[in-house]
């Protein structure tokens, strides 16, 4: 495949209001892309469209049912088209499974998974047409179990297994697919997910993006953020999963509390 030039072209944007969207946004206005933020704050999404320019905004929680065929229809309504669909919106949560409430774990699964795929379901008629292309924000956590983020985990190896698939399904019609795979990034992701989830020294969100365009742009079909990241991808693939999934329950584990100090 040739070169992608995003000058010119309308790229839709999931969770576009803040961490790795946003940063999908500045950087892809930066290089003439027309951009469509979808989030579900309206202020903050507005705010970012009026400081970027060319920009259209739809709020909606992608979580929710019918999400994605009710940003189809606001695209529609708006006279608009969409070349590259950046399915960015995602959270992750800490903690033993039994502690999470199920409410969240169920909203993690459906914002993870089910939204990133009717999102990519709807808009792929229009990247087919335009010969443009999907970017999934996927992670370093689809390349091995999880342990203590099981459900974050498997959400993201579902994405990665998906993006790939259809790289392969689509690559001869023109269309890209891309499965972004970052690490800890400096985002407000651990604010919701808990600073425990961190593991490594945190990567600038602008590295990332500027990574994920250019693999993008190369027609591949996933790639890895950080030498480190890729060498324990790597690594684990040579491994038993059992053994993989111990070690990783022993790093993920809680950190046990430090005994109070008299003042």
């Amino acid at each position: 495949m040739n070169s992608y030039d995003f000058r010119g072209k309308r790229v839709l944007i999931t969770g576009a209001s803040m961490g790795i969207g946003e940063r999908f946004a500045r950087i892809l206005a930066a290089r003439g892309a027309k951009l469509i933020l979808v989030a579900r704050s309206k202020d903050k999404l507005e705010a970012l469209a009026r400081e970027l320019g060319d920009a259209a905004v739809i709020a909606e929680d992608l979580a929710a049912p019918g999400s994605a065929e009710r940003v189809l229809a606001q695209v529609r309504a708006l006279g608009l088209t969409v070349d590259v669909l950046v399915n960015n919106a995602g959270f992750g949560k800490y903690g033993s499974f039994d502690d999470v409430p199920l409410d969240e774990l169920r909203s993690m699964v459906d914002l993870n998974v089910r939204s990133l795929v009717e999102m990519t379901h709807e808009f792929m008629p229009m990247l087919v047409a335009n010969r443009g292309g999907v970017i999934q924000v996927a992670s370093t956590a689809a390349f091995q179990p999880v342990p203590y983020m099981a459900v974050y985990g498997a959400s993201k190896a579902f994405v990665l297994s998906f993006s790939e698939a259809l790289w392969a399904e689509y690559r001869p019609r023109g269309v890209r697919v891309l499965a972004l795979c970052p690490g800890a990034t400096e985002t407000p992701f651990f604010a919701r997910a808990g600073e425990a989830a961190a593991f490594g020294a945190k990567a600038s969100p602008d590295a990332v993006v500027a990574l994920g365009l250019d693999a993008f742009s190369a027609g591949r079909a996933s790639v890895i953020h950080g030498a480190g990241n890729n060498m324990v991808a790597a690594i684990n693939r040579l491994f038993p999963r059992a053994m993989v999934a111990k070690i990783s329950a022993r790093l993920m584990q809680p950190k046990p509390a430090l005994p109070a100090v008299a003042s």
